[in-house]
């Protein structure tokens, strides 16, 4: 293997990130400083507002009034990245299009109470996290941004019709990303790397000034101890943490899907993969290898913490990350009783060593946890018993679709906070939601309480174009 700095000879994945991303932002900020640099930003941020479709990406145009050398390499790589890999299958995509639908707001409550407390346990990945936002001061900002992805992607037609918008959302994610990695790195990644500069190097250089951009650019980083920011083995991470990660979680809860549903959505999110520039040794073809990689991934994570080896040297930011997260679900259950519940199904999702990583190990009532644990044994017997006569029937699937409903209209569909996306995209994502009152799964009466025990007066409505 060659040097730690030669991103050619280096197959290290934390040592590779996206080079035609990162390359299309460096052509853009190109010699640019202060604030030239930060203008640039924002009219980059003012073009790929302008992606709201698949469709748009066609031929696509940066506006007149670009700045040419920024519309010129925006277009180049709109050009390139848009394009599903050849060995996309649109029949295995709507299949996972169909799972997602299907799963409906059980698939946010597993968004809140397993994806995202995943992502959260390798300390490298919670560090950028937490130095983007200060994310567990905005909680809501990390959730809706997930969403505003995941949601188009897994709509019907999101990644092959003209008239989704997923390929649009992950290009602009990927932008993002590399955009992010410019300003941690101070440059291109691959160049800084091959300079060797390193985080004390970077200390040197003083913030411009207050704000988002500024305050990463002030940041600096160590390369050879913690590898690139947001690299490829971070991305193929928060990967599995959408696909590999809800399927287990689904087996967890006895709702497992059958081996070619499985199948199918781990294909649709490798196209997702492959779009959002995650090489293709990092994308997982079933189950076992999915189980086999985020291990891996997970123990490189876990022995980065108990190195001590944080980035800047600051205090583990995965605690306040994940109990930022459990106050937000808290906030909406209204029996104290049950406010601990979403803190204990992490814990039952994501494993008890997880758990004490984020710092979600602390007391419980003894009352409330008694019950949890009650319940989930209760629950997943009479399930497996009740299921022999009456197929359908499922009272964790009712649960947690009642609890991914509360959590899905208070925290996403919020009308005076509505997701960052096109209002086509929107409009269509409302709808969907309006669509998961129905478990057709479900007995009839099972949908009748269910109903019942959503909150009054809690409707997601589609916003209406003027």
């Amino acid at each position: 293997m060659g040097s730690m700095h030669d991103p050619v000879a280096n197959a290290d994945p934390r040592y590779r990130a996206d080079p035609p991303a990162d390359d299309t932002v460096a052509r853009i900020l190109a010699g640019l400083d202060g604030e030239a640099r930060y203008d640039a930003i924002a009219a980059v941020n003012r073009e790929i507002a302008a992606w709201t479709t698949n469709g748009v990406l066609d031929c696509w145009r940066a506006s007149p009034a670009t700045p040419p050398h920024i519309a010129a390499a925006l277009e180049d790589f709109v050009h390139a990245a848009r394009v599903l890999p050849d060995w996309a299958d649109p029949a295995r995509i709507g299949a996972a299009e169909a799972v997602f639908v299907e799963m409906s707001m059980l698939s946010c409550t597993l968004l809140f109470c397993a994806s995202l407390p995943e992502c959260y346990v390798p300390v490298d990945l919670a560090s950028v996290l937490h130095t983007a936002g200060q994310l567990e001061q905005h909680t809501d900002y990390r959730v809706r941004s997930t969403a505003a992805m995941i949601f188009p992607v897994m709509l019907r037609g999101g990644l092959t019709a003209p008239d989704g918008g997923g390929v649009a959302q992950v290009l602009k994610v990927r932008l993002i990303h590399a955009t992010i990695r410019h300003l941690i790195m101070r440059g291109n990644p691959a160049e800084v790397m091959a300079g060797g500069e390193t985080e004390a190097t970077l200390a040197e250089r003083a913030p411009d000034g207050p704000g988002l951009h500024r305050a990463l650019y002030a940041r600096g980083w160590n390369v050879p101890q913690h590898g690139l920011p947001i690299n490829q083995e971070e991305l193929a991470y928060t990967l599995l943490t959408f696909h590999y990660v809800f399927l287990r979680s689904l087996r967890r809860l006895g709702l497992g899907l059958t081996a070619a549903e499985e199948g199918a959505y781990l294909h649709g999110w490798n196209v997702v993969g492959h779009l959002l520039g995650i090489g293709e040794p990092l994308l997982v073809r079933d189950m076992d290898a999915a189980e086999r990689l985020f291990a891996q991934l997970q123990a490189r994570g876990r022995d980065a913490a108990n190195s001590g080896a944080l980035p800047y040297g600051a205090p583990d930011p995965r605690p306040a990350l994940a109990n930022a997260l459990m106050r937000a679900m808290q906030d909406e259950i209204p029996l104290r009783l049950l406010k601990p519940f979403p803190t204990l199904l992490t814990r039952f999702l994501c494993g008890r060593t997880n758990a004490r990583e984020l710092g979600l190990m602390g007391p419980v009532a003894i009352v409330s946890h008694l019950l949890f644990v009650a319940l989930m044994g209760a629950v997943r017997g009479i399930d497996f018993l009740v299921r022999l006569l009456v197929p359908g029937f499922s009272i964790s699937r009712l649960v947690s679709r009642v609890l991914g409903y509360r959590l899905t209209v208070k925290l996403l569909m919020d009308q005076t906070r509505p997701l960052k996306l096109p209002e086509a995209l929107l409009n269509g994502v409302g709808e969907t939601v309006q669509g998961w009152h129905h478990d057709r799964k479900a007995p009839a009466w099972m949908n009748r309480l269910e109903l019942r025990l959503r909150p009054a007066g809690a409707s997601p409505t589609s916003r209406k174009a003027p």
